[in-house]
């Protein structure tokens, strides 16, 4: 799991701040100043940004780039297990197989409703057929399975 410096030092600093803010607002309250409510919503604030920051460094993961892959949108995700990625017009073949690779391994596998882990993802074109109709064409399925992370029936 990777973690971002930037966003831990932040998260360390306003962790520091909103400890100062409570001992402020701990004094306010004691010789009842007239801010002391305002320092409860910012030391609050300050409080939830530095969880937020740490939680958002510790679970970030960047996305997976792999050597020949086309950035390609995902326009269809039923949120089980079917994924449709669009492939431009002007793709090459040699690109096919590892732009559906790179999709496949980005997926997220949390909140997918999936009772056996394994979700298809499809990259398709599509071509047009006669005067305003298209059909869409599969170019290369794969299966993956998100428990193991490992790609079954590769492309």
């Amino acid at each position: 799991m990777q973690t971002d410096p930037i966003l831990l030092e932040a998260g360390r600093w306003l962790g520091v701040a909103s400890g100062g803010l409570f001992v402020l607002m701990l004094l306010g309250f004691g010789l009842g100043w007239g801010i002391r409510f305002r320092l409860v919503g910012v030391t609050s604030f300050t409080t939830l940004l530095a969880i937020s920051c740490v939680a958002f460094a510790v679970s970030y993961r960047p996305l997976l780039l792999i050597e020949g892959a086309v950035a390609v949108p995902i326009v269809y995700d039923n949120g089980a297990d079917l994924v449709i990625a669009a492939a431009p017009a002007d793709l090459a073949e040699a690109a096919v197989a590892p732009s559906l690779e790179q999709v496949a391994r980005n997926l997220r596998g949390s909140g997918r409703n999936t009772t056996d882990g394994l979700v298809t993802v499809r990259l398709r074109r599509i071509v047009p057929e006669a005067d305003g109709l298209d059909r869409p064409v599969v170019l290369a399925e794969v299966q993956r399975n998100l428990g193991s992370g490992e790609l079954i029936n590769p492309a």
